[in-house]
């Protein structure tokens, strides 16, 4: 028997299934290229070959496309990627106090005390750090990103780079390299850049003690990780399941919300088969003129979300 954790990102949408014990048996990881149906479909075909419906005794969905998710696969819990992210790290270490957490298109940092989450903040404005970005400037000199932080580690001195902004840093790498600076020395200077730009707005009045999970796919980033460090002082943990932890927190959740409940409201991996269509509409019942997000499958409309009162949301049993 089975927890299943969904969580649906920018990029990528990560999927796990946890036995009772709470150990990863099964994690598929695909690009979400904005498809978060298709490609939920596509995981679910891949699980329908190995697992029964009846094995998945709870389903919990996090991520910024959660709300999609949640009526797709009928999920047990929804809930937010701090909170994901806060479970999954003290299911494995009940001494985190603070969580790093660089994903895709954004970054968090995540402070516990008594494993309990006291303060979060996002980045806002800026994705320079991000996975995205790094796989931009990877793909720019030409190096597999699985080799970026190889490279870093590799350097005799540190050029530095302006990594307040996107732009200015990737303009700035352009310059180093055209003043003949190694590779390797203008990619470790571009981490510790993105480094800085995390600690002095992400973290910017945070208090980030020991001990340090470093989660999201850039911790495979060893050139990050270091740079963390140096900056730091100390240790920075990178967990095994470092970019599951979303889903892993949302499995979690799901197992403990059934014990309230009388069973799972997993709907089965036959969705995988099914005609899903997402289409919206403007809500005219007052001057919010709220966009509701209306989901159909074969037909049947089986969620609504995005209205603040609760008019076309509440009438769909989740």
């Amino acid at each position: 028997m089975y927890y299943l954790g969904v969580d649906v990102g920018s990029v990528s949408t990560d999927i796990v299934l946890l036995d009772k014990s709470l150990n990863v048996v099964e994690e598929l990881y695909l690009k979400t290229k904005g498809r978060p149906i298709q490609v939920i479909q596509e995981s679910f075909k891949i699980l329908k070959s190995k697992y029964d419906d009846k094995q998945i005794t709870a389903s919990g969905v996090t991520g910024s496309g959660r709300n999609i998710a949640s009526f797709l696969i009928g999920a047990d819990a929804v809930k937010n990627e701090i909170t994901a992210h806060a479970v999954a790290a003290l299911n494995i270490d009940k001494e985190v106090s603070t969580i790093i957490e660089i994903g895709g298109q954004d970054s968090k940092i995540i402070i516990l005390r008594d494993g309990i989450v006291i303060d979060f903040a996002m980045n806002t404005v800026c994705a320079a750090g991000t996975g995205s970005f790094l796989d931009r400037q990877a793909e720019r000199l030409e190096i597999p990103i699985e080799e970026f932080g190889d490279y870093a580690l590799r350097a005799k001195s540190t050029v530095r780079i302006a990594g307040r902004c996107a732009v200015f840093a990737e303009s700035d790498m352009i310059h180093k390299q055209q003043l003949g600076y190694k590779q390797e020395d203008i990619i470790k200077g571009l981490c510790e850049a993105l480094v800085r730009n995390y600690l002095n707005n992400v973290a910017k009045g945070k208090e980030i003690i020991q001990k340090v999970f470093f989660q999201g796919g850039v911790a495979a980033n060893k050139g990050m990780k270091a740079a963390f460090e140096n900056a730091l002082g100390f240790e920075v943990c990178v967990p095994a399941h470092y970019n599951m932890m979303g889903a892993i927190g949302a499995a979690i959740l799901a197992s403990e919300a059934v014990k309230k409940d009388e069973g799972t409201k997993f709907r089965g991996f036959n969705i995988a088969q099914s005609n899903i269509i997402a289409s919206s509409f403007e809500c005219d019942g007052c001057p919010n003129r709220c966009e509701v997000i209306k989901l159909e499958e074969n037909g049947i409309i089986i969620g609504c979300f995005g209205d603040r009162c609760g008019k076309h949301s509440g009438k769909i049993a989740v």
